[in-house]
This record gives structure tokens, sequence and C-alpha cells, in this order.
């Protein structure tokens, strides 16, 4: 029983860590080097994250500044930037690579919270899904009437506190994004 716990335990964090990963991904409007994680350059044939071949950084609040370790990728994380399609446009100075991150308005605000809204309940499904998993292999453990009962209480306990977790994670972005 307490294997069962554990394993839904472990796979409640890991939707929380892809809820987290996910909302780092929405931008608020100030300039985050984790909105490029996603984006990979061919470098000599081979699908490389920009991370591993430049320094970023952020010179501004609203800046991002991208020097490559190798300047002879500048076009390639240029056009892999601008094939990514996050609504961002980088600008090569023949050193380094620089994105301003546009200010957002308050329509475009109010976008970026229906979407985290939604990648919050696709968190709240998941965690719902591992319950749904935790109580099934319960039921197959053979466990007396009232083990069971206490277990599958458990069970909710855990999927309570980290659906919490998911509302303030939720609330500190909603809180983000319409911060002007």
């Amino acid at each position: 029983m307490e294997s069962v716990l554990e394993n839904a335990k472990e796979k409640m964090e890991l939707s929380i860590n892809s809820l987290e990963h996910k909302f780092t991904n929405v931008r608020a409007g100030r300039a985050n080097p984790n909105i490029l994680n996603d984006i990979t350059v061919s470098y000599y044939g081979v699908d490389t994250p920009i991370k591993q071949l430049a320094n970023i950084s952020i010179p501004e609040a609203r800046q991002l500044s991208i020097k490559p370790f190798d300047k002879s990728i500048l076009k390639d994380i240029e056009k892999a930037i601008f094939e990514a399609d996050l609504g961002l446009t980088p600008n090569n100075n023949g050193e380094s690579i620089f994105i301003v991150i546009p200010a957002l308005t308050e329509d475009r605000r109010k976008e970026l919270v229906k979407q985290v809204k939604q990648i919050a309940e696709e968190a709240r499904i998941a965690l719902r899904n591992i319950r749904q998993d935790a109580n099934k292999a319960i039921d197959n453990l053979e466990l007396s009437e009232d083990e069971e009962k206490r277990a599958n209480e458990k069970v909710q306990e855990l999927i309570n506190d980290f659906n919490k977790i998911v509302d303030e994670k939720l609330k500190e972005k909603e809180k983000e994004l319409m911060t002007i």
C-alpha cells in the first residue's frame, strides 16, 4: 500500500514540475532565457539546444542577448528563433543576437491568462488520472475493506494537496501576467 502511495506521489510531483516548465514558456513581457529552452539549432548536423551553443543574458528588463561560442552559427540561431514562432524578432549585429521582448497589451495578457488556465487544467487532469491509477492498484492489493478505504482516503488527501499547489502556481502566474 505504501509503495502505491509513494508511486502516486512521485508521479504527482512530476506533473507539478511539468506544469512549472510549461508556465516558464508563457512569457510575461519580461525577458526570460527559458523561453528559448525548446529551440534547437542544427549544428554540424545535430539538433542542439541554443543554451548549449551560446551565452544567454539579460542586459535589460525586456531584452535578451544571445552570444554564440562559434560566430559562424549566428544566422542559424536567428533562423531557429524565427521558425520557433514565439512572436519574437531577433536582431543580429554580427557578434550576437538581441531580442527585444515587446510589451504586452491588455488583450494579449488576457489570452495568456486563458492559456495558463488551460495548462493548469491539464495538470489537474493528469493528477486525477494518477489518482485513478493509484485507486486501481489499491483495489488489486486485496486489502480489507477498512484498509482499502483508508488507502483511498490517503490518495485523495494527496491529490487535494497537489491541486492546492496547482492553484497557487496558477495564481502566481496570473498575477505575473496581469502586472504591468
